[in-house]
């Protein structure tokens, strides 16, 4: 039984605001995307900027002070709000040469440029410059929305993970994640067993699951699911990201606040 979230505290949204995000991939655009804080340049990257990644971002349980690992970092955007939230050093992996120079850039121009690292690379590679333990290792995979491979191969490499990946993914993790670290990870609800049997395999068990859906009369497609080495009791949720159509609810407003500026326009 998923039990509802509930903020600490609600916000109007006005519906009639100019809403830039779009629900799994659906309408993006290549211009820059402007937060509060930093802006995304993504004309490079293959994955832009959308409302799944930004609400995975907002939610990502990030320690202030703690040392941030993102695989698979493509714009930086995951990275970036990890920065904002706090990490002392976030270093960002990306597999793709144009995404992580543009990732770099993004990173050079933001507030956090002497916390903020993009390796390009393999993250099996050896020759990863890992940092030896991190408190957080978070990632959204290439996952496609309806589980197809895109003709564009550069768009196929950074949205289509197997099995495979998954077991790469989570052996990395593993391996690098810290103690009392956390690995976060956003997957298609049908994925959440086989991520969760590799995790536990590998020492991680499962400890948060949050199931997001777009609007309550829908069933949820995506999952935020946590692991730790000693995770306690499970927890299991559902987040509604609108109300209404441009109209964010008061769950994920809470998230949502200090990043996107429209929140910053109403208040």
């Amino acid at each position: 039984m998923l039990l509802q979230l509930t903020p600490a505290s609600g916000s109007s949204v006005n519906a009639l605001a100019t809403d830039q995000l779009a629900w799994h991939f659906r309408h993006v655009s290549t211009r820059d995307f402007q937060f509060q804080q930093f802006r995304v340049r993504q004309s490079a990257s293959a994955m832009k900027v959308c409302t799944d990644a930004t609400v995975f971002g907002a939610m990502a349980p990030v320690t202030p002070g703690g040392r941030v690992l993102d695989i698979g970092t493509g714009t930086g955007l995951l990275a970036l709000m990890a920065a904002q939230r706090g990490a002392a050093s976030v270093d960002a992996v990306e597999i793709d040469p144009a995404a992580a120079a543009e990732a770099g850039e993004n990173f050079a121009q933001s507030p956090w440029a002497d916390r903020l690292r993009v390796i390009e690379g393999d993250i099996c590679d050896p020759g990863i410059p890992a940092r030896d333990r991190y408190d957080l290792i978070l990632c959204n995979p290439p996952f496609f929305a309806d589980q197809t491979e895109s003709d564009d191969p550069r768009r196929r490499r950074a949205r289509h993970a197997d099995q495979s990946f998954l077991q790469q993914l989570v052996a990395v993790s593993a391996e690098w994640l810290g103690q009392r670290g956390l690995f976060y990870v956003l997957v298609p609800v049908s994925r959440v067993p086989t991520l969760s049997a590799m995790a536990g395999q590998a020492g991680l068990p499962l400890a948060c699951r949050t199931d997001i859906q777009g609007f309550a009369h829908q069933s949820a497609k995506l999952a935020a699911v946590t692991f730790a080495r000693d995770p306690g009791s499970l927890i299991e949720r559902c987040l509604t990201v609108y109300d209404a159509p441009r109209q964010y609810s008061a769950q994920s407003t809470v998230y949502l606040r200090d990043f996107l500026l429209r929140f910053a326009v109403e208040e």
